[in-house]
């Protein structure tokens, strides 16, 4: 294999070459007939009329699956649809029928028994019936693409940590393109990512129009100071699935985790730092902008977060695909309610035996807006 063939972009998604990648399926829901048909690789093809590829108008997940389920799919899959609806899409089939395209795929590459499958699930707006930004000429609904590799992270990549640069590109603000839209116009990031290639170095760091440090051009990025875990806020970032759960498995876990803005001069004062992303779960940073971080190495409490994490997965994975399918197609959980209305969880408009001092004493008015005793 020679080095303009060496797998992944940066260490952060270096794999392990496997030669059943040449020889997958890919499943395909044409949005013109609405059939969905699993394509070998050398002949999974879209139409010079769609629309990802006239005007990059869609969206896209990144998904882990492990021994046939499919990791995180309540979080992947509720991320998609809320870029769907904030794109205006209608994606014309629910959550569970988009979870169980996904196992057909799986099922259909005999990866049942596979620990490290990653999936590129891909949205395109459709086929368009001419060149044209406008979605009225749209012709049916979006085209659904699933691409199944296995792609085990390089134990090399991951062991030797990552070198960061900071890039002149800047992360833009809601109002211009919103960075929690999971779009498939990537372009601010591979401008990022080539000047992450100019630098030599795996990823670029890129900061907001404040100055402030935020994310990666294809991971979220973490620092650790004292005993402190320090996380860029979600502004003009992407919403990392696996950034959010290292935060929950942390704070679940007595780790205090900070989400603030902070500055390079931080970043190069750190103990630790660590970028995360779906496929590299969580990686080490050895440098930014040539400045060591603490010692050189993986730190103590980046390695117990991916310690943790790694329990984590295998909790969620090891449930069986009907509970998993459950989660996904469960409604809101209004459980909470219970711990904070009167009379048992049951929302009537008066308290427990009546009276206006009950309402108060659950902060609950008769109107049901919150109240304060007298005085306050």
């Amino acid at each position: 294999m020679t080095a303009s063939q060496k797998i992944g972009s940066g260490a952060t998604h270096d794999s392990v070459p496997n030669p059943k990648n040449y020889s997958i399926l890919v499943g395909i829901r044409d949005g013109a007939t609405g059939e969905f048909r699993l394509v070998p690789r050398n002949e999974a093809v879209v139409s010079v009329f769609d629309s990802n590829f006239l005007v990059g108008d869609g969206i896209w997940e990144g998904i882990r699956a492990h021994q046939g389920r499919v990791q995180f799919a309540r979080d992947h899959i509720n991320r998609l649809f809320q870029s769907a609806k904030a794109m205006y899409m209608d994606l014309g089939l629910t959550k569970g029928e988009l979870l169980a395209l996904l196992h057909r795929t799986l099922d259909a590459n005999d990866m049942a028994n596979e620990a490290d499958v990653h999936m590129r699930l891909v949205v395109s707006r459709g086929l368009k019936s001419t060149p044209y930004q406008n979605p009225r000429v749209n012709i049916g609904l979006p085209l659904i693409v699933i691409i199944p590799e296995i792609k085990a992270v390089s134990p090399e990549s991951k062991n030797r940590g990552l070198l960061l640069g900071t890039t002149w590109v800047r992360r833009g603000p809601p109002d211009i393109k919103d960075e929690q839209w999971n779009h498939i116009s990537k372009a601010t990031d591979v401008q990022a990512c080539i000047s992450a290639n100019l630098m030599g170095v795996d990823e670029a760091l890129m900061l907001d129009q404040r100055g402030f440090v935020k994310t990666c051009n294809s991971t979220n990025f973490f620092i650790i100071r004292g005993s402190e875990v320090w996380a860029p806020t979600k502004d003009n970032q992407m919403q990392g699935i696996t950034r959010q759960n290292t935060i929950d498995v942390c704070r679940a876990n007595g780790i205090t985790v900070r989400e603030l803005d902070f500055s390079l001069t931080e970043v190069y004062g750190a103990d630790e730092a660590f970028c995360t992303g779906t496929f590299p779960s969580q990686i080490h940073v050895v440098k930014v902008d040539d400045r060591q971080i603490g010692d050189g190495r993986r730190g103590a409490v980046t390695e117990r977060i991916q310690q943790l994490y790694l329990e984590f997965v295998k909790k969620d994975v090891s449930r069986s695909r009907e509970e998993i399918e459950a989660e996904v197609t469960a409604g809101r959980d209004l459980s909470f309610l219970d711990r904070i209305l009167p009379s048992g969880g049951k929302t009537n408009s008066v308290g427990s035996n009546g009276t206006k001092s009950d309402l108060v004493e659950t902060g609950l008015a008769q109107n049901g807006e919150y109240a304060l005793p007298e005085g306050h």
